[in-house]
């Protein structure tokens, strides 16, 4: 695999290599080379959390080059004390889930629980997501907690001002008030007018954020909202017992009566989300998100890849569990930013990102590097990620437009900038994610939206590996029937990810035509120390190649086999002038052939990049039984993907050992 930019040392002499292994399972010697092994998030524990090797981005000692100071101000109310004082499992959507904590050290517990790691946060800090993410660049250093106050009025005051919900009130007036201007006159009477000090004010109110409970204590639990009980109901009890929310036309209104989160940053006690909250208030980046409720459905940007778009929902158990407080389970571990956030956010170094025109790849041919995972440092010769600008004569984006109203999986405008690949590990924060292996995207430099019936906001849009429907359940009623991840649902992002080799279970290349590129997932490697590496490379549809390299290939010096299977490996170069200043390689699509009677000869991977001078070494798996013929042929071929008409092949004669079982 070769190291990007790195300088490899030429070799004199084309190496020949053999080896040979005996088993009695040929399945096994098929195994694929980076198989894909996509991880629900129902299904996730803490036990799938794996740490970066080497780097704790947690750790309080670590100064960040720019810091970011925030004061905590914790509030009840009237009618809604803070879960966390009660009794454990005692409220009635079963919180909270520790010991009580009393109501004079809430604000404490919260800021160590957000701040400092500890057993109760599974040594997960909001600093240890951003210092992660940014490298260091950016982290929270202070989190001053104020309080606890009494708001002047019921939470539901507040928190019945949204989505259509002003006249559910159990009085009959009509909600209409902010809870962020009563927090900071309490704020302001108790210690003086201090908002200023800080970058931020974090406002944790008692109770819920309604994001982590309308749908698991609305549609989840109860059949129909006429089969809503009346603790869960409005308590004038003349009232209906369901209020309308955001996505959907009814949930009960003890959980419509709790507000969203905002980037304010306002937040209940079950809410992970303050990550999220965090990109939009101190970076200004916008939500990335759909709406997979309504029809007709549009396909989600970034799915569970970006923690501007649902990978903020990333946690043990998933979604469905981030009515839990404290918030440890879903949405406690979002996924990182994508490489385009990571850019707009100045957290990478030019340097570590491979920039590449889609109208000089025309001129230059393919070009061929490896990233390394997203969540550590790019390693020696590698990068961070590659882009590829959608430069050239307008418009930029050629993909031919349709109709998002018949295409669910439309991304609507053709107004897209640049490709981005990236690798994604399953490591730090995003041992959340479903999957290990290359991101691929299309990205826009800046925010709109995508148009057509229910458009959202949207500048990443991930291609998806499997665009087909991933038909599975997202929860059962009460009467036992499931109810089935709509199309648009983030989840159907889970097997996204491409992957290196044959039989991964995912695509190895994509073409896309109207844009005039290909892009390929040539070969994946772990470092010793378990740091996932992609070779990838990106070649332009309309480059014209000269005739000035030739493809050569060296068979194994073998002629008998010792035991009935055996891996075989040939060697293939390329001469021709090597690129200056640029990653190298020409990349080859590989074929075998055997000829004899009951022989097997099987590639684990069907592509191959070759740098100029220097030899690839490809394995065969051949395999032959009793009866089988005493010989067979096996013959290798590459055809260059930039000139189809250039095929080598080269051939070898194997002869069976006679005494063979």
């Amino acid at each position: 695999m070769k190291r990007g930019l790195t300088t490899i040392c030429m070799l004199v002499t084309a190496c020949i290599a053999f080896t040979q292994q005996s088993t009695t399972d040929h399945n096994r010697s098929l195994k694929p080379i980076d198989p894909q092994v996509v991880r629900d998030q129902d299904d996730m524990t803490w036990d799938d959390y794996r740490p970066i090797p080497g780097k704790n981005w947690a750790d309080p000692s670590l100064i960040p080059q720019r810091t970011f100071r925030m004061a905590l101000v914790a509030v009840d109310f009237p009618d809604q004390p803070f879960v966390i004082t009660l009794p454990r499992h005692s409220d009635l959507f079963g919180n909270p889930q520790i010991e009580p904590v009393k109501r004079e050290d809430v604000p404490e517990f919260y800021s160590d629980f957000w701040l400092k790691p500890s057993a109760v946060n599974h040594g997960q800090t909001i600093n240890g997501y951003w210092m992660e993410q940014s490298r260091g660049k950016f982290g929270i250093t202070v989190l001053d907690a104020f309080g606890p106050y009494r708001m002047p009025k019921n939470l539901w005051e507040y928190g019945l001002n949204e989505y259509g919900q002003n006249n559910s009130t159990p009085d009959g007036s009509r909600a209409s008030s902010r809870m962020e201007p009563d927090v900071d006159a309490l704020w302001k009477a108790a210690v003086g007018d201090i908002k200023k000090q800080y970058d931020a004010v974090l406002r944790i109110y008692a109770g819920y954020d309604e994001t982590g409970v309308w749908q698991e204590f609305g549609e989840m639990k109860f059949l129909s909202k006429d089969d809503i009980p009346a603790e869960w109901g409005n308590p004038d009890a003349s009232k209906p017992r369901w209020i309308p929310t955001r996505y959907v036309p009814w949930t009960s209104w003890k959980a419509g009566q709790m507000q969203w989160g905002l980037s304010s940053i306002r937040q209940g006690e079950n809410s992970g989300t303050i990550t999220h909250e965090l990109g939009h208030y101190a970076f200004r980046i916008g939500d990335n998100n759909n709406n997979p409720y309504v029809q007709p459905y549009r396909r989600v940007g970034s799915g569970p890849w970006d923690m501007m778009d649902r990978g903020s929902f990333n946690g043990p158990g998933g979604p469905h569990m981030r009515w839990v407080i404290p918030a440890a389970m879903g949405a406690s571990m979002p996924a990182g930013l994508m490489l385009r956030n990571r850019m707009i956010n100045v957290f990478i170094p030019e340097n570590q990102v491979l920039t590449l025109s889609r109208e000089k790849l025309a001129v230059t041919g393919p070009i061929v590097a490896t990233i390394t995972a997203r969540a550590a440092e790019p390693l020696p010769g590698s990068f961070a990620g590659i882009v590829v600008r959608l430069d050239g004569e307008e418009p930029h984006d050629r993909t031919p437009a349709d109709d998002p109203s018949l295409n669910p999986l439309s991304p609507g405008i053709p107004n897209f900038d640049f490709y981005s690949l990236e690798v994604v590990q399953r490591i730090g924060y995003d041992s959340f994610c479903p999957d290990n292996g290359v991101l691929l995207a299309k990205n826009k430099d800046k925010e709109s939206r995508n148009g057509g019936p229910n458009g959202y906001n949207c500048f990443n849009w991930v291609i998806d590996a499997h665009p087909g429907d991933i038909n599975m359940v997202d929860y059962y009623r009460t009467d036992g029937k499931p109810v089935m991840r709509t199309i648009a649902d983030y989840r159907q992002l889970n097997d996204a990810l491409f992957h290196a080799g044959l039989n991964s279970g995912s695509l190895f290349e994509w073409e896309d035509t109207s844009n005039r590129l290909h892009f390929y997932i040539i070969d994946q490697r772990k470092t010793d120390d378990g740091i996932l590496e992609y070779e990838v490379g990106v070649r332009s549809l309309d480059y014209k190649p000269a005739d000035g390299s030739k493809i050569n290939i060296i068979p194994p010096g073998v002629k008998k086999m010792s035991s009935l299977t055996g891996k075989y490996t040939f060697s293939v170069s390329s001469s021709g002038e090597k690129k200056v200043d640029s990653p190298d390689g020409n990349i080859y699509r590989l074929s075998i052939t055997i000829n004899g009677k009951d022989w097997n000869a099987d590639l684990l991977n069907s592509l191959c990049s070759v740098e100029s001078g220097i030899p690839e070494i490809i394995e065969v798996l051949v395999s032959c039984g009793n009866t089988s013929s005493r010989t067979a042929e096996i013959t290798l071929t590459a055809i260059d993907e930039c000139n189809p008409l250039k095929v080598v092949s080269s051939s070898f004669r194997l002869k069976r050992g006679r005494n063979l079982k």
